[in-house]
């Protein structure tokens, strides 16, 4: 069973995702599996199966804080928004992060819920 928030670090190659509630972090690493040929749009094809995956491991979560650098999260939200709609809604954050150690980013995540909760008058289940 999906816990309630998760926080995912990603650039074009890899993903971090950590679910969480206050007593246990369940972590899950996927990496970009790239297949380049010749033909024209591959890397794009490539990136979208990379994607595709991250959202499929983030089905059934309610809120999640999407990390990571500019880039790779604004490719991320297009293809969330072009192809994985139903998903948009749980994203309630993209903040750029360098390259936190996983217990940062987990605290970090921890408070930016902590945050968005109380603004949104949600009662949070940490």
């Amino acid at each position: 069973m999906p816990l309630f928030h998760a926080v995912v670090w990603l650039d074009h190659q890899q993903a971090k995702i950590h679910q969480f509630d206050q007593e246990k972090v369940e972590t899950e690493k996927l990496k970009a599996h790239s297949h380049h040929t010749k033909q024209h749009g591959s890397a794009v094809r490539s990136e979208h199966e990379f994607y595709a995956e991250v959202c499929a491991a983030l089905e059934g979560i309610k809120e999640i804080l999407v990390v990571g650098s500019s880039t790779a999260q604004a490719d991320f939200r297009h293809y969330v928004e072009k192809h994985r709609a139903a998903l948009a809604p749980q994203v309630i954050g993209y903040e750029a992060v360098d390259h936190p150690s996983d217990k940062q980013l987990v605290a970090m995540a921890r408070q930016y819920f902590l945050k968005y909760d109380r603004m949104a008058g949600t009662p949070s289940p940490m």
